[in-house]
């Protein structure tokens, strides 16, 4: 995970690197508003690459926790034939009940650390979603105009800014696509942890045991363990509602598009005809 990580986050910032070669003008202002844009984006990266990073460190955190409940499983059910033993309830049975209690505490912490991050990145991720969203959208609508007007680019600056263009949606797409799959992937991690409960509690017939278990079970159920963003859940359907609404706007901007343009040749038929 930790290669991840770090490549993830070196190729994305020499990405961005690489876009201040396309800042350069004839005009200083020019110049200073496109390192300034270049800048920010640069920005925004790094926080949501750090909000990513946060999220792939609990999703290793609820793995660990779902191992060592695994781990604990298979010694409960290695230990069942003897459950009846004193040997067994003087020395198996408290060590379970410790690991049980330690890993229930385990959970409450990363669960708090869940909704500190919330509550922490809400703006900053709710930000990130609308700017992916305009930017994709505008980006596509205005590739379609070039495309709908055989607009020809011949000059060398805007050739460089109609690649910046592609690289942008490019860009876009794929670190949405990113912040999505942690933070939807973390989710399932952490619903494991229920399911793992469960068959522990199946396999095992102590009294101590199933009762530390029930409790860890309702601690589980009552914290909700997803990564949103005031309210907007981030995970595989908020990508799919963003693609669908993508869509939707593209189709209308589109639609106005093809209006436009049919009532101007209407009212210049009917000014060339008076």
């Amino acid at each position: 995970m930790s290669r991840l990580i770090h490549a993830k986050d070196i190729i994305g910032f020499l990405f961005l690197i690489a876009q201040t070669t396309n800042c350069f003008s004839d005009e200083y202002n020019e110049t200073f508003f496109k390192l300034l844009s270049v800048y920010l984006t640069l920005l925004v990266f790094q926080m949501d690459m750090l909000y990513m990073n946060c999220v792939c460190v609990l999703k290793a955190c609820f793995k660990r926790i779902d191992d060592n409940l695994v781990n604990l499983r298979e010694l409960v059910i290695s230990d069942e034939p003897h459950l009846l033993r004193r040997v067994y309830h003087e020395q198996k049975n408290p060590f379970l009940l410790m690991e049980i209690k330690a890993l229930k505490k385990r959970h409450l912490m990363v669960s708090d650390t869940v909704q500190m991050l919330n509550d922490i990145f809400s703006l900053q991720l709710l930000a990130t979603i609308v700017m992916t969203f305009a930017e994709i959208t505008f980006s596509l609508y205005f590739y379609i105009v070039q495309w709908k007007e055989s607009v020809p680019i011949v000059n060398l600056e805007k050739q460089i800014w109609h690649a910046y263009f592609i690289t942008s949606l490019l860009y876009y797409s794929v670190k949405m696509g990113f912040v999505v799959w942690a933070c939807d992937t973390g989710k399932d991690q952490a619903l494991e942890i229920g399911t793992t409960v469960h068959d522990v509690l199946i396999n095992t017939s102590d009294k101590q045991l199933k009762d530390e278990l029930q409790l860890f079970s309702l601690q589980v159920l009552h914290r909700e363990n997803t990564f949103c963003a005031k309210g907007l859940v981030v995970d595989a359907s908020l990508l799919t509602a963003i693609v669908g609404s993508i869509t939707t706007y593209l189709l209308i901007l589109i639609q106005f598009l093809v209006t436009s343009k049919s009532c101007s040749k209407s009212t210049s038929n009917t000014t060339q005809a008076t």
